[in-house]
């Protein structure tokens, strides 16, 4: 054992030794550098001059001859303290000695340097790039030009550092606007990554005091868990608590689809109301009218012939031919999507336009013999294809109208409905397809929104004052409407009466309590009647004048109708903001969807979740001017 310390202590006595350079090397750098020694096959000291060691920390570095390149970027990235002051001579005639080196390079810490690093995670997250992008030779070429005194750090150090930061920063700020809004809603929907990951992201609607809606996306959460209703809850409660939504002292709304599961989730997570997203609403009645068979067969058939063009290039030159003889447009036909009802109506349009060159194309010499199983459409299959359309225009308006909208609230969902079942109405005229088609739609459409759903709806219509005159309900409805916002206006206005605080309200943390002032003899005796009356008057005064104001355009906004009148109807105005914070769709969700896909992409699909919750929480919430 003795015999190998010594061998031992040796071989690190070698491998410290460092033999210093030839007095005939000038460079500054050889004061700090020496070259290695190492022994040979025969166990001899050799001085290896293909590698030089520092004297300070005894790194190896290669060198090559006359170049001290590496020696002085080595010292002045771990060094700067050991040669700043000593290196005052120039190496050669023209060239810069380390000190003038280390005085041109900025420090990491340094104000410009952290600046500068702050600009590019911004570039990343708000572009969508990956951290790979700070090693790009073009990228590192593009700030040398911009700063040369900037060091770039490495992609560990933004990963693991600067990005952790930037987030922490980000979701402080989040929630101090959450938890100094009025009134909440959040929007949650289910994806899964391109690595087949599946995710919940939840995102938050609020208002603000000055009436200005905020939208944030919270969190993406990997659920590795079947999708059920309680496991989604989870997702839900774990958000509420991690975000403070719970402190607030207002009920959440929830915005989802008409999944199940969904409702179990929110029913789970005691979180209510809970709001079908209209957006999908839509699409499930339109899918359930385009589910009748004779529709269905007839848009199989149109499927038939804008397949048969796409497949050939032959087919598509003579329809082009064609299109250009009858001058009509030159567009190419259009095959649907199963799962996009719209995709359906746009197919039947197209085919609708171009129906006599396509006629002209199936006969044509060039395609009449590969055409035999293609059938036009008749007269009576014509007919229902432009009833089909005008039917699906009518839901597809209503969507333009929620994608149109900077903030669709839930105010929109009860007059959009009742237009859209106007127009369901059965006629006379009508072929039975498309008879049946319109039953199937107005079905479906009205089992979604029934009994306390349909009366929220309501309300929430009657506080947005394009829609208070509520011309789309009877004169009974309208006034069972205010009745109850009546009801609730008395109910909050009591709400925010001081009271005394339950005893199993207070904890430890509540010994300065002051109990209320006591109060006058006339006001314990008369008060329950005539304090009653008085709230009671001012909240139907506030009804009937804000009934009576002046009509207000349809593309008015209004969250800036109350923010200019709030003043005027105080407790109307109150709660028109939990209504109005409400959007109609979970569309906010949905669009992560495509950012996510940007960032868990082919390149990226091994991105841990963490980092992907990372990065969409930054692109959608960071503030760059």
């Amino acid at each position: 054992m003795a015999d190998s310390d010594t061998c031992k202590d040796e071989n690190n006595k070698t491998e410290d030794e460092i033999v210093p350079a030839p007095a005939a090397f000038k460079s500054d750098v050889w004061k700090h550098f020496g070259f290695a020694v190492s022994k040979n096959a025969k166990g001899e000291k050799v001085v290896d001059r293909q590698w030089t060691k520092c004297k300070h920390c005894h790194s190896k570095l290669r060198y090559n001859a006359g170049n001290t390149s590496n020696m002085g970027s080595h010292l002045i990235t771990h060094h700067p303290e050991k040669f700043a002051d000593s290196l005052t001579k120039k190496v050669l005639s023209g060239q810069k000695t380390l000190k003038e080196a280390f005085s041109t390079t900025m420090p990491h810490n340094s104000a410009r340097a952290q600046e500068i690093t702050r600009y590019i995670a911004e570039y990343i997250a708000c572009d969508l790039r990956p951290f790979s992008a700070v090693d790009g030779k073009g990228f590192k070429r593009l700030v040398a030009k911009l700063e040369p005194k900037h060091q770039m750090p490495s992609r560990a150090h933004f990963s693991q550092t600067v990005f952790p930061a930037l987030y922490r920063e980000t979701k402080n700020r989040v929630m101090l606007n959450l938890k100094q809004s009025e009134c909440i809603a959040i929007t949650t929907d289910g994806w899964t990554s391109r690595a087949t990951h599946s995710y919940i992201t939840i995102t938050a609607h609020v208002l603000m005091s000055e009436w200005e809606m905020q939208s944030y996306v919270l969190q993406t959460r990997q659920l590795s868990e079947s999708h059920t209703g309680v496991n989604i809850a989870e997702v839900l409660k774990s958000a509420v608590k991690e975000w403070g939504l719970d402190k607030i002292g207002t009920r959440i709304a929830v915005v989802t689809d008409n999944a199940s599961n969904m409702r179990v989730a929110v029913k789970e997570a005691e979180l209510s109301p809970h709001i079908r997203c209209f957006a999908h609403t839509l699409n499930l009645a339109s899918q359930a009218g385009l589910k009748v068979n004779a529709v269905s067969r007839l848009l199989g058939r149109v499927r038939r012939v804008a397949s048969f063009f796409h497949r050939s290039s032959t087919a598509t030159a003579v329809l082009t031919t064609k299109q250009k003889l009858l001058n009509l447009p030159v567009h190419k036909l259009i095959i649907d999507v199963v799962t996009r009802w719209n995709s359906s109506l746009d197919m039947v349009e197209r085919y609708l336009e171009q129906q006599q060159a396509v006629a002209a194309a199936l006969l044509s010499d060039e395609l009449r013999h590969k055409s035999r199983e293609i059938d036009t459409l008749d007269t009576s299959d014509i007919a229902n294809a432009e009833d089909l359309v005008k039917i699906l225009l009518s839901i597809k308006k209503a969507t333009t109208v929620l994608c149109d909208e900077l903030q669709p609230t839930i105010s929109l969902i009860s007059p959009l409905k009742q237009m859209i079942q106007d127009s369901m109405a059965t006629d006379n005229h009508d072929s039975n397809a498309i008879a049946l088609m319109k039953v199937a739609i107005l079905k479906d459409l009205t089992d979604r929104y029934q009994g306390e759903d349909e009366k929220f709806m309501q309300e929430s219509s009657a506080l947005d004052p394009r829609f208070r005159t509520l011309q789309h309900l009877g004169s009974g409805e309208r006034e069972d409407v205010f009745e109850r916002i009546a009801s609730q206006m008395q109910q909050q206005d009591q709400d925010v009466l001081p009271r005394s605080p339950h005893p199993a309200d207070l904890d430890d943390s509540s010994a300065s309590f002051v109990p209320p002032l006591k109060k006058h003899a006339l006001e314990d005796l008369l008060g329950s009647s005539f304090s009653s009356n008085q709230v009671t008057g001012g909240i139907q005064a506030e009804i009937d004048s804000y009934c009576k104001e002046a009509l207000v355009s349809l593309s008015a906004c209004p969250l800036k109708w109350w923010r200019d009148n709030a003043g005027r109807y105080p407790i109307l105005s109150s709660l028109a903001k939990t209504y109005l914070c409400i959007p109609a769709t979970s569309v906010p969700s949905e669009r992560v969807f495509s950012t996510a896909g940007d960032i868990v992409n082919a390149q990226r699909s091994l991105l841990l979740p963490c980092n992907v919750d990372l990065l969409i929480f930054l692109k959608k919430n960071l503030n760059i001017s």
